[in-house]
């Protein structure tokens, strides 16, 4: 089954934050003038903002959701009580939405039908896995997916419903797969969702998580959604692909840099896209980025509450006329990994082989390495539990080497090019003028980023110090390379 469709058309993804505000999403993004542009668009939802850390975990502190407290948990009641709590915030969140008794009534009946069914499942799981011959470590994969899909489902349908009560003939594309017997792959189920849909006619509002027969969440994890938005615009032959967010992508956090002195950035492209998203600020999943780059579909990241703003369009083949840093990033929170070897030396590769192997094991992501003739250091993104287990491991298969290990941060210069003669030399000094000591420093030869590895500590003053030093001096205006 293949979609042919031949007009122009938009893909566009919201984030869950502002899905948290119908009224900035209605008139920001759906229903903004002219509305002739309401049709030929495609809108793909996460879920409402902390809706998945409450069906799973929460994504920054790791407090557990009903999925951590129904793998983890000999108690049925923890996970119930979660899940009867989450009800509750779902219906609250229902009532703000729908000012009507029928409307509302409705809303609180779609929600309880997939929470309800969820329970029973959940329960009977646990009873046949309390057997013994059965192991509930082989379900969770499935678990968490059918759990993760209820957040989008819930956002999509209340949306559809909303924007049909505003005047949008928009209908509601469920790709969870819910309580389906046939498990397809990805790009068939999106086909197959599509095909009855005209698009000059029919607002699409898509849940974020799609079924698959291999699953999303193995591979992408929370990123689920990012790949599904990416698919749909590769397969629909999307003009453009969108992203909106409740803010814009800048030459730095604001927070910490002052908004006054942070800029928009008007365009780049998809490799500082993926720089950004190793140092965990993820523009878009890489993935889901490699499609879109691919097919040569320009990504649009824009701020839902700034709707006039053009955002940051991000192509394949973009570079800033004049070379230039355009975002400082980075950080904390990073174990540095070091091995000693004097075995080592003309024998990197096999050392580095065992290396990656357990760390592949421990599924901990790398965000930067070291090496010289007789020393190996990985920089990880985890926890200082996995860090001390990885390294017990690589212990017994190297007994002689010495180990080191510290918490450390890194700080990033990004830009789509950075051939400047000293920049390396002048954001040293300006770290140095600070008293920020740098123990590690990484420059490729693709000239699109500079890495700094400095104490946890000192992160804050090393962004400071960096974006004044390489961003601020420009004046860059409205935006850096605006379109």
């Amino acid at each position: 089954m293949s979609l042919n469709y031949t007009e122009q058309h938009s893909v566009e993804k919201i984030g869950g934050t502002s899905m948290s505000n119908y009224q900035a999403v209605r008139d920001n993004i759906i229903l903004k003038p002219p509305r002739e542009s309401l049709y030929r668009r495609i809108f793909v939802v996460s879920a409402y903002g902390g809706v998945t850390d409450d069906l799973l975990e929460h994504k920054k502190s790791g407090k557990p959701g009903i999925y951590s407290l129904f793998a983890g948990s000999e108690k049925e009641e923890s996970w119930l009580e979660a899940l009867l709590a989450l009800k509750n915030k779902l219906h609250d969140i229902n009532q703000q939405l729908f000012t009507d008794k029928q409307g509302l009534e409705r809303a609180n009946r779609f929600i309880d039908q997939r929470l309800d069914a969820a329970r029973d499942c959940l329960t009977d799981l646990q009873r046949l896995c309390g057997h013994g011959h059965f192991s509930l470590a082989e379900h969770l994969n499935t678990v968490r997916e059918m759990l993760a899909s209820i957040g989008e489902a819930h956002s999509a349908w209340n949306t559809a419903e909303l924007l049909q009560r505003d005047g949008a003939n928009a209908c509601f594309v469920d790709l969870s797969g819910w309580q389906t017997a046939n498990h397809v792959p990805l790009d068939e189920r999106i086909r197959q969702a599509f095909a009855p849909i005209d698009l000059s006619t029919q607002l699409p509002i898509v849940t974020g998580y799609a079924h698959s027969e291999k699953g999303l969440m193995a591979s992408f994890n929370r990123g689920y959604s990012e790949m599904t938005f990416s698919r749909i615009a590769v397969l629909t032959k999307a003009a453009e692909a969108i992203i909106h967010k409740e803010f814009h992508l800048s030459s730095a956090d604001p927070r910490l840099v002052g908004t006054e002195n942070s800029v928009p950035i008007g365009r780049t492209n998809y490799d500082v896209a993926d720089q950004l998203a190793n140092l965990g600020m993820e523009a878009i999943h890489p993935k889901a980025a490699k499609g879109l780059r691919q097919n040569i579909i320009p990504l649009r990241i824009k701020n839902t509450f700034e709707p006039e703003h053009d955002g940051t369009l991000i192509t394949s083949d973009y570079v800033s006329e004049v070379p230039c840093v355009e975002i400082i990033a980075g950080c904390k929170g990073i174990y540095a990994l070091e091995l000693f070897d004097q075995d080592m030396v003309g024998q990197i590769d096999l050392y580095d082989r065992e290396i990656l192997a357990a760390i592949r094991r421990f599924k901990v992501q790398i965000v930067a390495k070291d090496i010289n003739a007789n020393t190996i250091t990985h920089y990880l993104a985890t926890n200082l539990k996995t860090v001390k287990r990885l390294r017990t491991v690589l212990e017994d298969v190297y007994p002689d080497a010495e180990f080191d290990q510290r918490k450390c941060a890194i700080v990033s210069a990004v830009g789509s090019d950075m051939q400047i003669t000293g920049m390396l030399a002048k954001a040293v000094s300006a770290l140095a003028e600070q008293e920020i000591n740098v123990q590690a420093m990484h420059q490729s030869m693709r000239q699109v980023d500079m890495q700094f590895v400095i104490d946890e500590q000192d992160y804050e003053p090393a962004v400071k110090s960096l974006h004044s030093c390489l961003v601020e001096v420009h004046e860059h205006g409205s935006a850096i390379c605006a379109v």
